[in-house]
């Protein structure tokens, strides 16, 4: 009886902090960097095999289309978009021909599924580097000067958007390969990671960027894909990724901090977004959020080759991507701390 309290008081925390946040207009656009997390079509026109436009993706989304994005409906971009008062839908780069204006500047998303911060990830996974969503960032820009005609305004959407970036899950997902290729200790090359974390948000900043909201790696030792790889018959957590992935999440928290304050960065803001708690909390309370399944994927797994009858019982969507519906349960108190954070 008292946990049941205790969930139902948590839960109305969380409507009262996203009602807070859905107030908030002080964003002018959202720009989404970084992997699948985030990804809302950027693969699809890529030579790579990481691709969510096909069925059963998108199954859920609107009119049961599959778009790109790697789960069951809208991502993560999508909707903390939509919880900051932005717009409810984020348009992949890829597709800016299809873009209107009006969409072009309120944001677009850069991300590409398979995305490393690690270079060598992404070019081991064929998909856009960091390196190369600078770039498509940098001719996003030339393209909404056309549109826009006036430099200060232009000035305006980029320095008051929300950067949100996601980067780091891929790394850590494959790090074992990461290790051997490299031959590096898990310290020494999380301590690397949060470096070529710093020379992107650097990059970001120079092109006009001043709000970040940086995401840690999710807890890629419970997903799906890990526990079915290393999880025993049990199907427990890698907890070895997990704490790999800790190690670099703190000091990629304490890296903010200190870039906050640095005078390279002067005028940015910085905010962590911790999605490693908000889903470690689903997975350790599934039935707390109406979750029933919190180890399987309900699709594209060995186990799950025909979707699940209901995705919103699951927190896992595929091998390694959330649900819709985890989502929006952990989305809502990160959307509050964003927009209070960057405001």
């Amino acid at each position: 009886m008292f946990k049941e309290k205790i969930s139902v008081l948590t839960l109305f925390s969380i409507y009262i902090l996203s009602s807070a946040a859905d107030k908030n207009t002080s964003f002018s656009a959202l720009f989404a960097f970084g992997d699948s997390v985030l990804d809302t079509g950027n693969n699809n026109f890529l030579f790579t095999l990481l691709k969510g436009n096909y069925w059963p993706y998108g199954l859920n989304f609107d009119y049961k289309i599959p778009t790109g994005r790697f789960g069951n409906g809208r991502v993560f971009t999508d909707i903390v978009a939509e919880g900051l008062g932005i717009k409810r839908l984020v348009p992949a780069y890829s597709k800016i021909r299809r873009i209107d204006s009006q969409d072009l500047k309120t944001g677009v998303c850069f991300a590409s599924g398979g995305s490393g911060i690690d270079d060598l990830t992404s070019r081991t996974l064929r998909v856009l580097s960091t390196g190369d969503q600078v770039k498509d960032f940098k001719n996003y820009l030339k393209k909404l000067k056309k549109k826009v005609k006036h430099k200060k305004k232009v000035n305006e959407i980029v320095s008051n958007a929300v950067f949100l970036i996601s980067e780091g899950n891929n790394d850590l997902g494959f790090f074992v390969a990461q290790a051997l290729l490299r031959l590096q200790s898990p310290n020494l090359y999380t301590s690397k990671m949060v470096g070529w974390t710093r020379e992107f948000l650097k990059d970001l900043y120079d092109l006009g960027a001043r709000k970040f909201a940086v995401m840690g790696v999710m807890p890629v030792g419970c997903m799906p894909l890990h526990r079915a790889l290393f999880g025993g018959v049990f199907g427990w957590c890698n907890f070895f990724l997990n704490k790999v992935t800790q190690d670099f999440n703190t000091k990629l928290q304490k890296g903010l901090i200190s870039y906050a304050v640095e005078y390279e960065f002067r005028g940015a803001k910085f905010v962590y977004v911790d999605i490693y708690g908000s889903l470690m909390d689903l997975v350790n309370h599934p039935k707390a959020y109406g979750f029933t399944e919190e180890r399987k994927a309900c699709c594209c797994m060995p186990n799950a080759i025909i979707p699940c009858f209901n995705p919103d019982k699951y927190v896992f969507y595929d091998f390694s991507h959330p649900s819709q519906k985890a989502y929006e349960v952990i989305s809502k108190p990160l959307v509050y701390q964003i927009a209070k954070g960057l405001a």
